[in-house]
């Protein structure tokens, strides 16, 4: 454990760009202990989730000296020798999404989005963008913009899955919603060719990750085909777990922190 930290501390510092003006968070995944895994469907009140508790609510990229955000965003994450799950709960009115092709720039609608970098060196990581349709934008950095990477968009997560749970109607104007939520399972097979580290973790590793939600302010309008329009000239606002402290997700230095615990089951059990 000594070794991994010192690790991720020279890999963080080799790979800094900007200034880091507050620690990032920290979250703390218990293993899975339920048979036989999680089912991928949205619905977080699953027995599966009963030891992964809520983080806290979801903040302005640039940090908390802004305004908090106009709608609650959570996140939860468990763990197996075969995934990395991930819920999220998504407070919103107004459900809307208009891209159903894969590998479609999803932030054009609201979205949810997952970046994970392991071992915190910047490069070889991965970016995950989901909208209330479920379409999915699953893209590989070899090294961060900043750093001079380019994306790699035809890279695919290999045996992802995806589940959508909408609380209210997508693309209908006329009702008030309450939200949506998601769960995501990332295979760990996936993940270890993008990392030096071991796949599947151990108890007490940590790993870089953190979430963005991007939130489009719109009027409601019955000649869109998603019942709303976007607010022409303003720009969207993105919401994140772990502050970036610039309107930047591609800053992994940032990003925060997860730490996988409960690997060995309790004697008691």
């Amino acid at each position: 454990m000594r070794q991994l930290l010192i690790f991720v501390l020279l890999s963080l510092a080799a790979c800094t760009q900007t200034e880091i003006q507050a620690g990032p968070r920290v979250y703390a995944a218990s293993f899975l202990l339920s048979e036989p895994g999680m089912t991928i469907d949205g619905d977080l009140s699953d027995p599966a989730w009963q030891n992964a508790p809520w983080s806290d609510d979801y903040i302005d990229i640039e940090g908390s000296k802004h305004p908090a955000p106009r709608f609650r965003t959570r996140m939860k994450m468990t763990w197996d020798d075969a995934y990395l799950y991930i819920g999220a709960e998504m407070e919103e009115p107004d459900i809307w999404a208009t891209l159903t092709e894969r590998d479609s720039v999803i932030f054009y609608d609201n979205d949810f989005e997952v970046f994970l970098d392991p071992d915190g060196d910047c490069e070889n990581y991965m970016e995950l963008e989901i909208n209330a349709f479920g379409t999915e934008w699953d893209l590989f950095l070899p090294k961060s913009y900043i750093n001079g990477g380019e994306p790699d968009n035809s890279w695919d997560i290999e045996g992802l899955r995806v589940g959508i749970q909408i609380d209210g109607s997508l693309n209908d104007s006329s009702d008030v919603d309450k939200g949506w939520a998601i769960e995501i399972a990332i295979p760990m097979s996936a993940i270890a060719p993008n990392t030096d580290l071991q796949v599947p973790p151990s108890d007490g590793d940590r790993w870089r990750i953190n979430f963005s939600r991007v939130e489009w302010e719109v009027v409601r309008d019955g000649a869109s085909s998603s019942g709303y329009r976007k607010i022409e000239g303003r720009e969207a606002d993105n919401w994140v777990w772990s502050p970036q402290h610039v309107i930047n997700m591609h800053l992994p230095q940032h990003w925060g922190i997860i730490e996988f615990i409960g690997r060995r089951r309790p004697e008691t059990l």
